[in-house]
């Protein structure tokens, strides 16, 4: 695991100072060691940086930028089959000297092309530059584990793992992009290919970027794409030979992600997707299996105990810690470096302090990351098939209509009740439009967009992001198949990856998704969708297979989510937060948010039913603006 960065600068007005520069600012991703390449071209200057976090061949031999032949490389990610694939290039005459996945992933291409990519297993983001060819190539994995920026302006192309490495380049410009902002106050993230500032993007996994140092020309080109594979005609096979052949790649995926020369653990929440990958590991292994969790005095938010439990039964090297509102003050202004973009999981803070935990045992950590999305766990799949399918259109449509004719604010005792007229705004549209996957777009929104138009004091622009691909969803998918897609494209991409990746490498920990397997993924997304949800129960075949391994009696307690209590400390312990922040007079010197900010903060201060998110997106940015601009 590492931090890349570079640049291609057709002007030639960069330097190697400057590369190191950028270089230095990912020191947390790779404290192991450091490198550059700068060389000179006829087109341009071209610059590749380095940091190395050492997690497999220890030695100087994987030492980056690496080169062979007439490519150069720089490469942040694992390749979990490179021993597989090392093998099949032994055959044809390669030979190695090192155990980098590195030499493996530059003969590769020197083998196949850009077709070497398909033989990956793995994550990765990683950028090739071919003298030969006269090209630069910028590579993502196929789920997007792996983070990759980039901007392009007036002739020099910056690239980087995270946003921090573009600021000590004097090419790079700093204007917030107000769309993003919007978009970021709706999602509390913002969504790819978008970023916060403008000329500035982020990737899309399953995409790399072609750029002819010649002509300058920079094209984007997609390899691999889930939409695809749910497009697919679904598998079949019986429900029984759907949970068996699961679990064998769900084997298979996990002991890949145990191949490191450093200790390996496990984040374990004690829900079934984290349960999953330490049950099936720790059933195959002589040795217990390191497992961390975080938890909280406030019991709402507690899902310590369960861990615990499930720990002792799997008989794994358990750690735990409890964190509390100070842990959290005590947080929160590393987190604008932590998230160079605005970024408000309000989960961020058990998630950097699980990481932080695990740091002191293990440089590699395994997560449950993705079983929601993959396998249908959420509630909002059956909530966004519900409101739209369970009830006929011609109601939906009166409801719709009735609700346009009365504010919710008219409306006595319910509109007393927690976010009451952002819920009734939401259900009017949803029952206006009668669509899943817009259904399931507005549920995902803390900050809807007319909100989002009350609170900025600038206008915006309302892009389409991938929650608005359900045309490229065929007739062979029913309405879970295509929110799964969706959610697959979406939130697990910007939201749930992000936030692990950036508090994993904070603490210079590798993180690793074993459920993201790309050939999970592919298997799963061609199951009919009722194997998912079977008989009322989400999430039936992964509940299946865990039951084969832990009992359902412990197994079975109601869904925690793993979350800070802010909405219960912000009240109290970090209430000056928003009183600094939010506060009216720094609010209208500053001209980007509306006096309804402060309104929605003085009747959350005053004790009233508000959604806390709205205020962490605000406070999140206020906080960023504060470290970045």
């Amino acid at each position: 695991m590492c931090g890349i960065t570079g640049f291609i600068d057709f002007n030639k007005r960069s330097s190697e100072t400057t590369l190191r520069s950028m270089t230095d600012q990912l020191v947390h991703r790779g404290p192991d060691d450091s490198g550059i390449f700068f060389e000179e071209s006829d087109h341009a200057q071209i610059g590749l940086g380095h940091r190395r976090l050492s997690i497999l061949d220890l030695s100087a031999l994987g030492h980056q930028p690496m080169q062979f032949k007439d490519y150069t490389v720089v490469y942040n990610g694992e390749i979990y089959n490179f021993r597989e694939v090392a093998a099949l290039l032994e055959e044809k005459g390669y030979k190695f000297k090192s155990e980098s996945d590195t030499e493996v992933l530059l003969k590769a291409f020197d083998c196949w092309g850009k077709d070497a990519v398909n033989h990956f297993i793995g994550m990765f983001a990683f950028v090739l530059y071919d003298k030969n060819q006269d090209e630069v190539l910028l590579f993502r994995d196929r789920a997007g584990v792996k983070p990759l920026y980039y901007y392009f302006k007036d002739g020099c192309l910056l690239f980087g793992s995270e946003l921090k490495a573009f600021h000590p380049h004097e090419a790079f410009k700093k204007e917030v992009d107000h769309d993003s902002l919007a978009l970021f106050l709706q999602y509390n993230y913002i969504p790819a290919p978008y970023s916060i500032f403008k000329y500035t993007h982020k990737l899309e996994p399953g995409h790399f970027l072609q750029l002819d140092l010649k002509n300058r020309d920079l094209k984007k080109n997609k390899y691999w794409d889930v939409v695809d594979f749910y497009n697919k005609p679904k598998i079949d096979i019986s429900y029984e030979e759907a949970v068996e052949e699961t679990e064998k790649l769900l084997m298979s995926a996990f002991q890949y992600r145990m191949v490191a020369d450093v200790p390996v653990g496990l984040f374990l929440s004690g829900g079934y997707d984290s349960t999953a990958v330490t049950a099936l590991l720790q059933s195959q292994s002589t040795e217990k299996i390191k497992t961390f969790t975080i938890g909280y005095e406030e019991e709402a938010f507690n899902e310590a105990p369960e861990a615990k439990k499930v720990a002792d039964y799997l008989g794994t090297d358990h750690t735990e810690k409890y964190c509390t509102a100070k842990d959290t003050a005590d947080i929160l202004h590393k987190l604008p470096h932590i998230y160079d973009e605005p970024f408000a999981d309000n989960s961020v803070v058990p998630t950097f302090l699980v990481s932080q935990l695990a740091r002191t045992k293990v440089t590699v950590a395994l997560s449950g990351d993705a079983g929601d999305e993959i396998f249908a766990g959420y509630d909002k799949f059956n909530r966004s098939v519900n409101f739209t399918q369970k009830i006929p259109e011609l109601a939906q449509s009166i409801m719709s209509g009735a609700m346009g004719l009365v504010s919710p604010d008219n409306i006595p005792i319910l509109n007393k009740k927690y976010n009451f007229s952002t819920r009734y705004e939401k259900m009017r549209e949803i029952w206006k439009h009668k669509s899943p996957s817009l259904a399931m777009k507005i549920i995902s929104q803390f900050i809807t967009e007319q909100e989002a138009r009350k609170f900025l004091s600038q206008d915006f622009q309302n892009r389409k992001t991938y929650f608005d691909i359900e045309a490229e969803l065929n007739g062979g998918n029913d309405a879970l198949n295509k929110l799964l897609a969706i959610d697959y494209k979406t939130f697990l991409l910007d939201n749930n990856l992000t936030k692990v990746d950036r508090a994993t490498m904070a603490v210079s920990l590798e993180g690793r998704e074993p459920i993201l397997d790309h050939r999970i993924v592919e298997f799963v997304s061609q199951l009919p969708s009722h194997y998912k949800i079977r008989n009322g129960v989400n999430k039936s075949i992964l509940k299946t297979i865990v039951h084969k391994y832990v009992p359902e009696e412990i197994m079975n307690r109601p869904k925690k989510p793993f979350l800070a209590p802010l909405t219960v400390w912000f009240k109290d312990e970090l209430k000056d937060y928003y009183l600094e922040y939010l506060d009216e007079a720094r609010l209208k010197r500053e001209g980007i948010f509306t006096q309804d900010v402060v309104n929605l903060r003085n009747s959350y201060l005053s004790g009233k039913e508000v959604n806390h998110q709205k205020l962490w997106n605000i406070l999140v940015f206020q906080l960023w603006k504060e470290k970045w601009m």
